[in-house]
């Protein structure tokens, strides 16, 4: 069962200003494309070729490292398309916007502390919003490693995450990572992080 790249859910161009469109072309089309086919040829011929994608992210710690990594890159990028839309961004509503609140005091306290696991990942890796036993909680991993996995240091169920490769934004922000955070929530797609949320329960 060879993995496919699916098309992003909107245009290039549609995340401009804060994603310029020369970032999405390549990141979608040349990055996560390497993701897919080298998990691809990873899985060829062994018993993972028949293992659906969530499956393989769960057991990390008993693959391959070229499975983990790539299986990861596509789970990850896939989840990160559609944690983003055009006209987006704003504030959460609804339960989510309590459990914000519950969890960490404030929508703009949630947000510090997000921008704060992106910007001290050390190297490549991602941040992310989680459910963990049933509370909100935020969390980081390296590499393309994400929360489902078992070799996760928190482990929970991922209800948003950014990418914080530098291939994710140099060509816009350079090195200025903290830059490229804050823009991250003019994009940031809450109807489908809601989405996920209620389906978490």
């Amino acid at each position: 069962m060879a993995f496919t790249l699916e098309p992003l859910p909107y245009a290039y161009d549609a995340l401009e200003p804060y994603i310029d469109s020369e970032t999405m072309k390549i990141h979608h089309d040349k990055h996560h494309q390497a993701y897919v086919d080298n998990l691809n040829k990873a899985i060829e011929g062994t018993a993972n070729e028949t293992t659906s994608l969530d499956d393989l992210v769960k057991k990390a710690g008993s693959i391959s490292p070229a499975v983990r990594n790539n299986g990861g890159g596509h789970w990850n990028h896939s989840f990160f398309w559609d944690s983003m839309a055009a006209q987006a961004g704003g504030v959460p509503t609804g339960k989510l916007a309590e459990a914000i609140n519950s969890a960490f005091g404030s929508f703009d306290a949630f947000k510090e502390k997000f921008e704060g696991a992106g910007k001290t990942r050390f190297g490549s890796g991602w941040a992310w919003l989680i459910v963990k036993d049933g509370k909100l909680e935020v969390s980081s991993t390296p590499n393309q490693d994400n929360p489902l996995m078992d070799v996760a240091e928190v482990k929970g169920s991922p209800l948003l995450g950014v990418d914080v490769w530098e291939h994710a934004y140099y060509l816009k922000y350079q090195n200025k990572r903290p830059d490229y955070l804050k823009a991250f929530w003019n994009v940031v797609n809450w109807k489908k992080v809601n989405e996920r949320f209620e389906s978490s329960k």
